[in-house]
């Protein structure tokens, strides 16, 4: 008998039980509720729940099918008046004069925090275009958006890192606020546990930097770029010319330093003498070509022609891409580099 009511008590123990405290941004489940009961890349839908009573927040685990269902189902219950209200809530609001947030620019993909974030991004916007600029409260907006509506899910996470940093490369633009780089460098980019999202991340602050010429910030994002692509495995080789078409699609018409040079050339020819391949070995000549190092791509074409048998198919395509650099003119004007790394120490002897 006592052995069934020990059995009893210890069935009505509940898995886990701790006292936690609002906070300002709301309450968080404890880290070792987290450890235990949430997988990082899993997705976890609740049903709120508030009796009449208003003493208790029931919160019920539901699978993302029915969470749908539900949402449906609860939006036909809500009165008309409130659904209306809260997609005018929802909803930018209009601005006429001077600049305006381009929504289209910033989310290029979707995440579930998307309609939340709009409307701070917006405020923040507007605080960027006062004069005199409150940069504090400004960009205390942007870092809302950001700790506020942060999830378990590190894709989504890394979605609305990218959509913030976008926000704010079109503040750089059309407020003149170039020192946001470095913000945006140590603050977002790090965050964005993603290969792919990151490497578009580094991609949108080399572009920005260039426009304003800042050579050394420029430099040193393209160093970070080229070690994420270094990062793939060789056999990933589609992704790698895919990303330095990438970077090359970014600096090809932008002023560029020694350095950039430098860490560009070193790095298309390491690859260029890694592989067999010669369709990779001829997109590394076009390139080279599209960033005007013509001797160096005249030179590298040369060899691979050389190389292929002569029944090869590319071998007519190689010969035109010959005739064309050995015609074309050669310009280089780069302003100088006042930024080293150590992995090319020794190199521009």
């Amino acid at each position: 008998m006592e052995e069934n009511q020990n059995s009893n008590k210890q069935e009505d123990q509940p898995f886990f039980e701790e006292i936690v405290k609002k906070t300002k941004t709301g309450i968080t489940f404890p880290k070792k509720l987290r450890d235990e009961f949430f997988e990082d890349e899993q997705e976890v839908f609740f049903r709120l729940i508030i009796p009449k009573e208003k003493n208790k927040i029931i919160l019920e685990l539901l699978s993302e099918d029915l969470a749908k269902e539900l949402t449906e189902k609860l939006k036909v219950k809500q009165p008309k008046k409130e659904r209306d209200l809260d997609e005018k809530k929802s909803a930018p609001a209009k601005k006429t004069a001077g600049p305006s947030p381009a929504w289209g620019e910033y989310f290029v993909y979707d995440f579930e925090a998307k309609d939340k974030i709009i409307p701070i991004l917006e405020s923040a916007f507007y605080k960027f275009a006062e004069t005199p600029l409150n940069l504090e409260d400004a960009m205390g907006r942007v870092k809302y958006a950001l700790v506020s509506f942060l999830s378990s899910t590190k894709t989504e996470n890394a979605k609305l890192y990218f959509a913030v940093e976008k926000f704010l490369i079109d503040i750089i633009d059309k407020f003149n606020q170039p020192n946001l780089l470095d913000w945006i460098f140590e603050k977002i980019i790090p965050n964005v546990e993603s290969k792919f999202l990151y490497e578009q991340a580094l991609l949108e602050v080399v572009d920005a930097s260039l426009k304003f010429k800042r050579w050394e910030k420029a430099e040193l994002y393209i160093f970070y770029v080229l070690k994420n692509i270094d990062g793939y495995a060789k056999s990933e080789m589609y992704n790698i010319m895919n990303s330095f078409k990438q970077l090359v699609k970014k600096v090809k018409y932008a002023e560029r330093s020694d350095k950039i040079d430098i860490l560009l050339k070193e790095k298309l020819f390491e690859y260029a003498e890694g592989v067999e391949d010669a369709d990779y070995k001829i997109q590394i000549v076009e390139f080279l070509e599209d960033l005007q190092y013509i001797e160096l791509a005249y030179d590298l074409a040369k060899k691979i022609q050389l190389s292929l048998p002569p029944e090869s198919m590319k071998i007519e395509e190689i010969r035109k891409i010959v005739r064309r650099l050995h015609t074309t003119p050669i310009s280089e004007n780069k302003p100088d580099s006042s930024l080293d790394f150590e992995e090319d120490e020794g190199s521009e002897d």
